[in-house]
């Protein structure tokens, strides 16, 4: 399958160079503060967020521009100041609107309910809400604006809507001739990751919105670019890059503080559990942690045999991974105050381990022990589960009886072929 289309280089995109220069070429700073340098010959140099970058490098990009921000509480600086008050408290920066996806600007709003527009009660700024009536902004939105900003923190997975909003947000900037900038983050995952089937575009939804695969190992900078360029969007778009982030960094060799992206992503590990126990979640027929004290750590329901479950995937060598059995009471979600059974997962080697590749393991092994108990017994979750999944040959891969490894062989040529893509796009090394 044709992931994209073919290359176009209308765009403005920022590359990082080899590791004897400077990352770019820096814009001369009209900020008071120290600009930020490269410092490659240094292995514990700090890493720098976009949103430092821009501040202390980059101010001359928005000079005598209408800014607009979309962003929520995960955007932050290197010293916990949140982007859209350091924005509009910065003396040369006019900052105009702010827009707010799922769970708000300030994040005061929990998954999934509607949002409407209102007024930020800090700084008495407009919201324009991306996640009620429409999820992209509008002419009237962006009527007085000339730069969209993006800065939102991801968590390195096809799924979340973070992600979608942002192509919702390079549409509409490219359909209303207005700039955007995506202040780049690290991908908590690491830049090395990539594991999965590739989105079936015939189940793109806000769930999944762009052909890449469940890991795909990208920061927001690397995949807007791609975006834009592959599908021949035409935004004017800037990244502004990280600095000092290598592409085998995980999170916790940043040293940047982690904010919740969103309310049962607490820690920065927890982004190693959901790709891994995420998608299982959505058949709503097994509790995932979620509603207990660890989201996205646990597997277990009622008919469960602990043992029997952990001895089970345990065997299977997984690597990076080992299962302990448990026994616990969800406060709310699936199963919500019934005893359940089943294991906790412990991520031994964080570098070597597979969460996706280990989720449908999971899975696998659930349908052989318990034959009585189909995963799949709500049928209404059925199609979430396709939108997840990205298609529906998971689905009929483990209702068939394939192996996981069949189903992996099948999806390795367009899998391939996004990495052939990928590495046209990667801005760090």
């Amino acid at each position: 399958m044709k992931l994209y289309k073919s290359l176009s280089f209308a765009v403005l995109f920022l590359t990082y160079c080899s590791t004897t220069q400077p990352v770019f070429q820096v814009t001369p700073h009209i900020s008071q503060n120290k600009p930020v340098k490269q410092d490659s010959s240094k292995s514990d140099a700090p890493v720098y967020a976009g949103i430092d970058n821009l501040l202390r490098n980059y101010l001359p990009l928005l000079a005598g521009k209408n800014v607009g921000l979309v962003t929520n509480p995960s955007a932050i600086d290197k010293n916990y100041n949140f982007a859209a008050d350091l924005l509009f408290e910065h003396p040369q920066i006019s900052l105009v609107a702010l827009f707010g996806v799922e769970h708000g600007v300030r994040g005061d709003v929990s998954g999934g309910h509607k949002i409407d527009d209102y007024k930020d009660p800090k700084t008495g700024l407009p919201v324009y809400s991306l996640y009620g009536k429409t999820r992209k902004p509008t002419k009237e939105m962006l009527q007085n604006i000339d730069i969209i900003i993006f800065d939102i923190q991801d968590v390195g997975v096809r799924t979340y809507t973070f992600i979608s909003s942002m192509g919702n947000v390079i549409e509409a900037a490219a359909e209303h001739d207005v700039e955007v900038m995506i202040l780049d983050r690290p991908n908590p995952l690491g830049g090395l990751l990539v594991e999965g089937n590739i989105l079936d575009m015939d189940y793109k939804s806000y769930i999944g919105y762009y052909p890449i695969p469940y890991c795909h190992g990208m920061t927001i900078g690397e995949i807007a670019n791609m975006y834009n360029n592959e599908s021949e969007i035409g935004a004017k778009l800037t990244v502004i890059p990280l600095l000092n982030w290598k592409r085998s960094m995980l999170w916790d060799e940043t040293g940047l503080p982690w904010v919740p992206t969103s309310p049962h992503v607490p820690h920065w590990q927890t982004t190693l559990f959901l790709p891994m126990t995420g998608t299982i979640g959505e058949l709503q027929s097994i509790n995932i942690g979620v509603g207990y004290t660890s989201p996205f750590e646990f597997i277990g329901t009622p008919w469960i045999d602990a043992d029997t479950l952990a001895d089970s995937l345990n065997n299977l060598n997984l690597p990076g991974v080992h299962f302990r059995p448990v026994h616990y009471k969800p406060f709310y979600a699936t199963y919500k105050d019934e005893n359940c059974h089943g294991v906790q997962v412990y991520v031994t080697n964080s570098k070597s381990f597979k969460p996706f590749t280990a989720g449908l393991h999971i899975m696998a092994t659930l349908m052989k022990l318990y034959p009585d108990h189909d995963i799949f017994e709500h049928e209404k979750r059925i199609r979430t589960f396709h939108l997840v999944m990205g298609g529906t040959e998971i689905y009929e891969g483990l209702t068939s009886g394939k192996s996981i490894e069949q189903l992996q062989q099948e999806w390795q040529d367009e899998l391939s072929e996004f990495q052939k893509i990928r590495e046209k796009y990667l801005l760090y090394k």
